[in-house]
C-alpha cells in the first residue's frame, strides 16, 4: 500500500551498499567540517566555469579529482554496454566526440555567441563502455513545474530505453515534482514499466502530476539513499535544472553515487544555449489554430481586429513562431520589444484602411510597462498585468466610435495541455534516450539538449544561469516582422543595439 515504504524495504533487502561502486578519493575530515557537513566525505570540486566540454567534475569516476577537462571514459568506464553485446555491429559514439559550438566563419554575430560553447560540447548518445552495471541501477523520473506537451513522451521513452536497451527493472515515477522526492509518504512513487507507460504519449499532461516547489536537497538525498535510487532524470525548466545542480552538489558532498541528468522543459522555448525545447512545436501548432480562429472572427466583421494572447512570459518565441506558421498575423507584440499605444493604433488604422480586418498576436509578457502591477507572488516572481485585456480595451475605445471592434481570444493553458505532435514526439524520444545513455555513461549534474540539432551533454548550471530571449536582430524575428508587414517603430529594430 505504501509505495515508498515498499521500495525502502526492497532496497534494504536487495540493494546492499557493497553493490554500489566505491566512491573514489575521499578526503580527510579536515575538510569535512566545511559547510557543517561533519561526518560526510567531502570531494574536491572543480569549477565548470564557462566551458561546456569541462565534464570531469560531472562524472562519477572523476568528480573527486578537482580537475578540469574531458572525461577519459575509455579508461574509467569498465562495464560493457549490453547493446554492444546483443548488437555488436551497432554504431556507438566515440566517447570524446565533440560538437562545435561556433560553426560560422566570418560570423556577423560572433560577439553574441555563448563563450561556453567555444571548445565544443560532448555528444550525448550510446557508447560501448558504460559506468553503471545495469542490474544495479534503480532509476527515478520526476517532472517539475507546469505542464508542457511531451512530458508523457519523455516518461515513456526513458522507461522504454532503460527497460529494453539496458535491462533495468527498477524504475519509479516521482509524483508532484520535487515534492514527491522531499515527502514520498505524501506523494508515493509509481512503479514504471513498459505496460504502465505504453499509451501515455497519446494524451497531454503528465501521469506523474508535475508540481512546483518542494525542493530540499538534503531531504531528497536522504530519501533517495533510503529508497536505493542511484539514477534520476529531472524534467523541468531552468529553475528545475538549477535545483538539480544543487542536488548534484549535495550528493557530491556526501560522496553519493548518483547520476542526475536533466531534460530541460519550457513551453516558452526560453531555455538558454539549446536549439529548442520539447513540446514547443506542438504548442506553436496549437497556437496557430487559435490565431486562425481570431482571423475568422476578424474577417467576419466590418473593421474587425482579432487579438490572440499567447504564452510567453519573458520570451516571445511562441507568438513569433505562431505568426510565421499561420501567415495571417499583422502585428506581433513580444516582451523583448517595448511599444507605444499610439503606434499600435496608427498601424491598426493603416491596416484596416488596406483590407478592413486585422490580426494581432500578443505574448502574455509583452507591454508590461503599460500594465505593471508592482506585485510579487508567493514564489517571489513578478505578477504580470493582463496585456491582452488592456489591448482589447484600447482597440475597442479606438474603433467603436467609427464602427469597428476587437475580438479577443485568450487560449491560456489550452496550448500547453494538448497531446504531443508526431515530429515533437520523435524529438522527445531522442532526448529521452540520450538522457539515459548519458546517465549510464556515469555523468551527473548535467542536462541533454541539441546544439545544431545534435544532442549534447551540458553542465546543468550553464542552463540554469538565465533565460533565452528573442534576439531582435535574429533572422527569425526579422522574418516575422517582414511576413507581418510591421512598421519599423513596432519591431524594436530602430536604434536597437546588435
Amino acid at each position: 500500500r505504501n509505495m515508498a515504504g515498499r521500495f525502502a524495504a526492497f532496497g534494504a533487502r536487495a540493494w546492499s551498499r557493497q553493490g554500489l561502486r566505491t566512491p573514489f578519493g575521499a578526503l580527510a575530515a579536515g575538510a569535512a567540517g566545511a559547510g557543517g557537513l561533519v561526518g560526510h566525505r567531502v570531494y574536491l570540486r572543480a569549477d565548470t566555469g564557462d566551458d561546456a566540454s569541462n565534464l570531469k567534475p560531472h562524472h562519477l569516476a572523476t568528480w573527486h579529482e578537482g580537475r578540469n577537462g574531458l572525461v577519459p571514459e575509455r579508461r574509467v568506464n569498465h562495464v560493457k554496454n549490453p547493446m554492444a553485446i546483443e548488437l555488436p555491429d551497432m554504431n556507438f559514439l566515440n566517447p570524446d566526440e565533440l560538437v562545435h559550438g561556433h560553426i560560422i566563419l566570418n560570423d556577423s554575430k560572433a560577439a553574441s555567441r555563448d563563450v561556453a560553447l567555444k571548445k565544443g560540447c560532448v555528444r550525448g548518445n550510446a557508447c560501448r563502455d558504460i559506468y553503471w552495471e545495469p542490474t544495479k541501477v534503480r532509476a527515478a523520473i520526476v517532472t517539475c513545474g507546469g505542464l508542457c506537451p511531451g512530458l508523457n513522451s519523455i516518461i515513456r521513452e526513458v522507461t522504454h530505453c532503460l527497460w529494453h536497451q539496458y535491462g533495468v527493472r527498477s524504475i519509479v515515477g516521482i509524483q508532484g515534482g520535487y515534492n514527491g522526492l522531499t515527502d514520498p509518504e505524501a506523494y508515493p512513487p509509481i512503479a514504471l514499466d513498459p505496460n504502465e507507460v505504453r499509451e501515455i504519449h497519446m494524451k497531454g499532461g503528465s501521469i506523474l502530476k508535475a508540481g512546483r516547489g518542494g525542493f530540499d536537497a538534503k531531504k531528497i538525498c536522504d530519501n533517495l539513499e533510503e529508497m536505493g535510487i542511484n539514477m534520476i532524470f529531472t524534467v523541468g525548466g531552468d529553475g528545475t535544472q538549477g535545483a538539480s545542480y544543487l542536488l548534484y552538489q549535495e550528493a557530491q558532498r556526501r560522496g553519493m553515487q548518483l547520476s542526475i541528468v536533466g531534460v530541460p522543459k519550457s513551453i516558452d522555448n526560453d531555455i538558454r544555449i539549446f536549439d529548442k525545447t520539447f513540446g514547443f512545436d506542438s504548442a506553436v501548432a496549437a497556437a496557430s489554430e487559435v490565431i486562425r480562429n481570431g482571423w475568422v472572427e476578424a474577417t467576419s466583421a466590418k473593421r474587425g481586429v482579432g487579438i490572440v494572447k499567447l504564452m510567453g512570459r519573458d520570451a516571445g518565441f511562441v507568438a513569433m513562431h505562431a505568426a510565421l506558421a499561420s501567415t495571417i498575423v499583422d502585428l506581433v507584440l513580444i516582451p523583448e520589444v517595448q511599444f507605444k499605444v499610439e503606434d499600435i493604433m496608427a498601424h491598426v488604422d493603416e491596416t484596416l484602411k488596406t483590407k478592413n480586418f486585422m490580426v494581432i498576436a500578443v505574448a502574455e509578457g509583452a507591454g508590461q510597462e503599460h500594465v505593471a502591477t508592482g506585485k510579487k507572488d508567493s514564489t517571489g516572481h513578478t505578477v504580470y498585468g493582463d496585456i491582452g485585456v488592456f489591448l482589447r480595451d484600447k482597440v475597442n475605445s479606438h474603433l467603436k466610435p467609427v464602427g469597428g471592434r476587437s475580438f479577443y481570444i485568450d487560449p491560456s493553458y489550452i496550448i500547453r495541455s494538448v497531446p504531443i505532435r508526431p515530429n515533437d514526439h520523435i524529438y522527445c524520444s531522442r532526448l529521452a534516450r540520450d538522457a539515459v545513455h548519458t546517465a549510464m555513461r556515469g555523468y551527473t549534474g548535467v542536462c541533454v539538449g541539441p546544439i545544431h540539432n545534435i544532442i549534447v551533454v551540458m553542465p546543468s548550471n550553464l542552463i540554469a544561469r538565465g533565460k533565452r530571449h528573442v534576439k531582435i536582430h535574429s533572422s527569425g524575428w526579422q522574418s516575422c516582422c517582414q511576413v507581418c508587414n510591421m512598421p519599423a517603430n513596432l519591431t524594436g529594430l530602430q536604434h536597437a543595439a546588435k
